[in-house]
């Protein structure tokens, strides 16, 4: 689901252009590949992800935060993930809409609202918030912000 045409919230201290024109299609190719990998294993693209973070990343949840790098083990851990969530019925992830924040030249942030579809018609709303930096024209990931997604996944019904 290509993402909505909300006008960003950029930075009054960002003195160069909007990344909008960057992050937003780059959130939707994000948004294909996952989706492409629901709908048939065989098309995960684990280069196409792993080229879509930074070679160090954090994340952070309710429960902690946790780095990792971009290599073997995570190249490894895409496949995985991909078979969770059709493990739990997971369907598609589409972003229902992206704002953008202009940190600096190189950086943004971006609040990326996402629907998790699931069989028998169950629909998640959730929001990421993702940091990216900008280096020669190409985003990469290098921290993002999530809420509690298990107790989510468990309030609902699809994991215990």
């Amino acid at each position: 689901m290509p993402a909505s045409s909300k006008t960003s919230g950029t930075s009054a201290s960002a003195p160069g252009r909007s990344h909008e024109a960057l992050i937003r299609p780059f959130f939707a190719a994000y948004a294909q590949r996952m989706n492409d990998a629901l709908a048939d294993p065989s098309k995960i693209d684990v280069t196409g992800t792993r080229e879509a973070f930074a070679r160090y990343f954090v994340g952070a949840d309710p429960n902690g935060v946790a780095g990792g790098r971009n290599g073997l083990l995570f190249r490894l851990m895409i496949p995985r993930g991909i078979k969770y969530y059709r493990r739990i019925g997971t369907l598609a992830m589409d972003v229902a809409d992206v704002r953008v924040t202009d940190l600096d030249d190189h950086h943004a942030m971006a609040h990326v609202d996402w629907v998790a579809r699931y069989k028998g018609g169950k629909e998640i709303p959730f929001t990421n918030i993702y940091l990216l930096q900008i280096r020669d024209g190409t985003p990469k990931v290098f921290a993002w912000i999530t809420g509690d997604e298990r107790q989510v996944l468990r309030d609902n019904g699809l994991i215990d």
